[in-house]
């Protein structure tokens, strides 16, 4: 009896060793069809200012779109081989299921009941938000509690919406949910008077703020929040291949920040003498490579289509005034922390 444990152990070693196929028949399956194909599609929003929006020539911009461009040119060596699916809160998960989108980024938090029950991925923080709330300047509130009894607009389908009542009831407080089916609607209704405050991710409502009919000045957003939001690329379960790829375009990013690796020196040839992670991802070791499943040199095309993660932070909402606080390097107090590249 006590040599089974050692003897079904030494099976598996001698399994893998032999290259088993212990992984999932569908292991590589959604990384195959978007190499196929040619295109990267990713799910975004209908529009929110610094995150995914598109302007008057169908131009779309913003830091989701941004990293989907960075996976792009990953996957496909060509930035632009990549298609935006404007998606409600509502359809965005099966939207991701029903395979019309390889990637969803779609200011989307991460959660354990996301994970286990729709059997989805998700592959990193590209965001650190949390639930706040917009009131009018002239209301005069300023603080959570002067919501009480108040009509709230929250979009369908979201955490937000989750959250709301279920913050206000554990504090004694009562609220009025008007559940709208798009961010813009809810956004919308705020505007046109219908409901006291609008909820959201704070970055959002400062997006949305910074469009506001009459101006930013005339709104303010309280400063509690009533959650944490890690808004993150989430990708279907069962590709640990894609979902390894997705992971690690994020990772590069975050690293290039801290290393000083920019849009504009990525192709030093110094850099990888300087830093011998650099010339692993950089194509001088095919095997990451080809284990990935996409041509060498991938991370260094993703950097030099969007640059480091603090540039595509700058680029799409430092104009827009939000300030980075957790999405700062941890090296300058903030959150963001690659694994090592080695």
């Amino acid at each position: 009896m006590t040599r089974r444990p050692f003897l079904f152990l030494t099976g598996i070693l001698a399994a893998l060793a032999a290259g088993f196929p212990f992984a999932s028949a569908q292991a590589g399956a959604d990384l195959d069809a978007v190499k196929a194909r040619g295109v990267l599609r990713c799910g975004v929003s209908e529009g929110i200012a610094g995150f995914s929006e598109r302007d008057a020539s169908g131009r779309w911009s913003g830091m989701n779109i941004d990293f989907c461009r960075a996976v792009a040119a990953a996957a496909l060596g060509n930035p632009d081989k990549a298609d935006f699916v404007p998606l409600k809160a509502s359809t965005r998960f099966p939207a991701l299921q029903s395979k019309a989108v390889d990637l969803l980024l779609r200011n989307t938090s991460w959660t354990l009941t996301r994970e286990a029950l729709l059997k989805v991925q998700f592959t990193g923080i590209l965001f650190y938000d949390g639930q706040g709330f917009m009131v009018t300047k002239p209301s005069g509130v300023r603080a959570l509690a002067g919501l009480d009894g108040a009509t709230v607009c929250v979009e369908k389908g979201t955490t937000h919406e989750q959250r709301l009542e279920a913050y206000f009831g554990l504090h004694g407080l009562a609220v009025k949910p008007l559940v709208i089916d798009s961010a813009s609607g809810a956004a919308e209704a705020f505007f046109a008077g219908r409901c006291s405050a609008f909820t959201s991710d704070a970055a959002q409502l400062a997006a949305v703020r910074s469009r506001a009919p009459g101006g930013a000045q005339g709104f303010v957003i309280l400063p509690e929040r009533i959650s944490k939001e890690p808004l993150g690329p989430v990708v279907r379960g069962g590709d640990a291949e894609w979902a390894t790829l997705v992971r690690w375009v994020l990772n590069v990013l975050v690293a290039a920040e801290e290393q000083g690796v920019t849009r504009a020196n990525v192709d030093d040839g110094g850099l990888a003498s300087r830093n011998a992670a650099w010339g692993l991802i950089g194509g001088q070791d095919r095997r990451i490579a080809q284990a990935l499943g996409v041509p060498p040199g991938w991370a260094l095309r993703a950097l030099r289509a969007v640059g480091n993660y603090g540039e595509i932070y700058e680029r799409n909402l430092g104009t827009l005034g939000i300030e980075r606080g957790a999405n700062r390097p941890w090296t300058q107090g903030g959150l963001h922390y690659a694994p090592p590249i080695d």
